[in-house]
């Protein structure tokens, strides 16, 4: 696995995933998995998919997948972290890949947020993610490893009517590029920024999306999936950066 995050010595890397049970983020341990990485799959909530999923890939391959529950925005969210690496790292004894996925992400039009809102979405953007990796750095240094962080184009470019996971996004474009530095040489950290990959379960105006995407259709989950296992496996010398998977959606902003 040249070029991979890992210190090659020959035993398997090992991926996490958060809020990988559904969506961008089951189709991103799959292909993680298929990479050969052995996957954990974190949850919040979604304990039945999870599970099956873990089990799904572990009949193609035996002992390499498996479930943590955690819920990061409940509660010390310092201490969840903590507690959900630790129990990462003791499944396989080290941990190469933080894929931080897990995104609440609903409508917060101006002149009707609320505090607990903002805790939510903030919480789950940005903070979840800032101390999970804080509390992963040791392991990631032992194995050269790399965090990845699920940003969105909106997190440069604002959606009307999402402040909030706007604001959230853009901390963590810019959490990227500071522990990028912080990190350095030891640990990579990159982000990718989906555009229109999964329409919202709200109401959504999908004919003036697509009429803003020059590639001129939606992407997909796999086109996620792939981007984050480039920069995993196959970009040793790329660090802070924040790769757009939109088919062109940000140049027409």
């Amino acid at each position: 696995m040249e070029g991979a995050c890992g210190d090659g010595g020959g035993r398997i890397p090992v991926a996490m995933v958060t809020g990988s049970s559904q969506r961008l983020g089951a189709c991103t341990v799959k292909h993680l998995h298929q990479a050969g990485y052995n996957v954990i799959i974190h949850y919040r909530k979604s304990q039945a998919p999870a599970e099956e999923l873990a089990q799904s890939l572990n009949s193609v391959r035996p002992n390499s997948a498996t479930t943590l529950q955690a819920d990061l925005c409940k509660g010390d969210t310092e201490k969840m972290a903590k507690e959900l690496i630790i129990a990462a790292v003791e499944k396989w004894g080290r941990l190469d890949v933080l894929v931080n996925n897990a995104s609440d992400f609903f409508p917060t039009p101006m002149g009707t947020v609320d505090g607990d809102q903002w805790k939510t979405v903030m919480g789950s953007n940005l903070k979840a993610p800032f101390f999970l990796s804080q509390a992963a750095i040791p392991h990631l240094k032992a194995t050269k490893g790399c965090i990845i962080n699920m940003a969105d184009i909106h997190g440069q470019r604002p959606l009307a009517g999402y402040s909030v996971y706007c604001i959230a996004k853009a901390g963590l474009i810019m959490s990227t590029m500071a522990l990028a530095k912080d990190l350095a040489p030891d640990v990579r950290v990159n982000a990718v920024a989906p555009g229109a990959i999964l329409w919202p379960d709200q109401e959504w105006d999908v004919n003036n999306s697509l009429s803003r995407i020059p590639m001129g259709r939606q992407g997909s989950p796999e086109d996620i999936a792939k981007a984050i296992v480039f920069l995993v496996k196959e970009a040793p010398y790329v660090t802070g950066q924040v790769l757009p998977v939109d088919g062109g959606r940000s140049l027409s902003q």
